[in-house]
């Protein structure tokens, strides 16, 4: 294993291990729900949005390290960012991790993830949080009715 595929392991471990964001928000404006029927991750990811800003986002679920810690990376990178900006790292890290050539200079921790590409069974354990939230954000665009998500 080289230095890098072991430090990007250690990086996925902590985010495991002590996960950032964990629980579930009282009274979110939005939850929402994945689920990987092939091997049994879950995950709810529950969001507020205050002028088009994503002001507090939660996870819970359970599931293989990668998915829990992609859910765990996924909070951090969004909370504080607008919606628009959420949607454009939500491409980012799709694109990512479809093995597409990007910058991930700029994703911080989530870097760490794509070297879950090198195991094609484990892509989708780590896209399930990220396809959660883009469906979470697209129900709130339905439901705000202003498009601004």
């Amino acid at each position: 294993m080289s230095a890098l595929d072991e430090l990007y392991r250690e990086v996925i471990l902590e985010h495991y291990k002590n996960p950032r964001n964990q629980g579930r928000l009282d009274e979110p404006d939005i939850a929402t729900r994945g689920h990987n029927p092939l091997c049994g991750d879950d995950v709810e990811i529950s969001f507020d949005v205050q002028d088009g800003v994503v002001t507090d986002i939660r996870f819970q679920g359970k599931g293989c390290s990668i998915s829990q810690a992609s859910a765990s990376m996924l909070t951090e990178a969004v909370k504080g960012k607008t919606t628009a900006a959420a949607r454009e790292l939500i491409s980012t890290f799709k694109t990512m991790m479809h093995g597409d050539s990007i910058s991930v200079s700029e994703l911080g921790d989530i870097e760490a993830l794509q070297g879950v590409r090198k195991y094609p069974v484990r892509i989708k354990c780590a896209l399930l949080a990220w396809t959660t939230l883009q469906e979470g954000l697209d129900l709130y665009a339905k439901a705000d009715h202003s498009g601004s998500a």
